[in-house]
């Protein structure tokens, strides 16, 4: 029987009895647009670590066999087998692949290892062995915004960290890796459903272990305030235009020299590093899906002077704009 002070939640599931602020994380989850990016199973050939994995967008993995290593503050954690390995968009992480240590390994930087993927990933296309291949390990990729316009991962300014063995996200991985590699009637609708069945999987986990419980306190607050959303709003339609304080000032009706203080007060953050982020997000979104040239895309999310916009995408991502878009066909390969 349940805790008279929780509310029974599945399968050995509780959650505090809280029912204000499960409305507010219900309004949040009604809210977020989840989209299905990449999914793949890979063998690991042999044993290396990037010291700078980065993506703007979200990646589950799960070990099937063999070693996945993540670097936390100088300690290495092991990923054991069943076990996901969350790592949100925006943040850096040290990942050892096919290694039982990252001290003993080839390093590469994000760079490096596009060059070379193929000598030390391989995908496979057989349905029949997801799973059942040695050294091997299947992610998906996904965004998931509130509003269609905050990355809500990304908004917790949370680490990369390791979910031990998890039945029901293990099958919606494995599941979305194998609708991927079949071409079957109502395949994007089934990768879809799951994809945002991951999201919530995602979000339960988080509230059932109280885990970075103030960002999710912060987050049901700010997410609620209209002000802020309509700057949410703004920013996104208006990315590659003027979106100086003096503006977002005029969008939320407050004045020029309280709106950052206003914004960063609610999110954490200070306007103009949110913009840029959400530009070079947008950036990297029109890599993966256009042909654009790097000039053009520079320009559609709001930088002129393409020189610049070169330098700001490599300090964010570890990687110059062209190797980028090279690593996204690689990885679709």
């Amino acid at each position: 029987m349940c805790d008279i002070r929780y509310i029974c939640y599945g399968k050995n599931r509780t959650f505090p009895r809280k029912l204000s602020v499960m409305e507010d994380y219900n309004k949040i989850i009604e809210s977020l647009n989840a989209k299905f990016l990449k999914a793949k199973n890979i063998k690991m050939i042999q044993p290396f670590v990037i010291t700078n994995f980065y993506d703007v967008d979200n990646s589950v993995f799960l070990l099937h066999d063999g070693d996945i290593v993540l670097r936390l503050e100088n300690e290495d954690v092991k990923v054991k087998e069943g076990d996901i390995l969350f790592v949100p968009g925006g943040k850096q992480a040290c990942i050892g692949y096919g290694v039982g240590n990252s001290e003993e390994s080839q390093k590469l930087t994000n760079e490096q290892f596009v060059l070379g993927r193929d000598k030390y990933f391989e995908s496979n296309y057989d349905k029949n062995k997801v799973g059942a291949t040695d050294n091997s390990f299947s992610y998906v990729t996904f965004a998931a915004k509130v509003f269609d316009s905050v990355n809500f991962f990304t908004s917790l300014d949370i680490p990369p960290f390791i979910i031990p063995k998890n039945e029901v996200l293990a099958e919606l991985i494995t599941d979305i890796t194998i609708e991927n590699l079949q071409n079957l009637p109502g395949k994007e609708k089934v990768i879809m459903n799951k994809t945002e069945e991951i999201v919530i999987e995602m979000i339960r986990y988080i509230l059932i272990h109280n885990m970075f419980v103030e960002k999710l306190a912060t987050n049901s607050t700010y997410f609620k305030d209209p002000r802020l959303i309509d700057i949410f709003n703004y920013i996104k339609e208006y990315l590659s235009g003027d979106l100086s304080n003096k503006v977002l000032a005029g969008v939320a009706n407050v004045s020029e020299d309280y709106v950052g203080q206003y914004f960063k007060m609610l999110t954490g953050i200070n306007p103009q590093d949110y913009i840029e982020y959400q530009r070079m997000e947008k950036a990297v979104d029109l890599l993966r899906t256009t042909k654009k040239s790097i000039r053009e895309i520079g320009q559609d999310v709001g930088y002129k002077d393409t020189a610049y916009f070169c330098r700001r995408f490599k300090m964010m991502f570890g990687i110059p704009a062209g190797k980028m878009r090279k690593r996204e066909s690689l990885m679709n390969i």
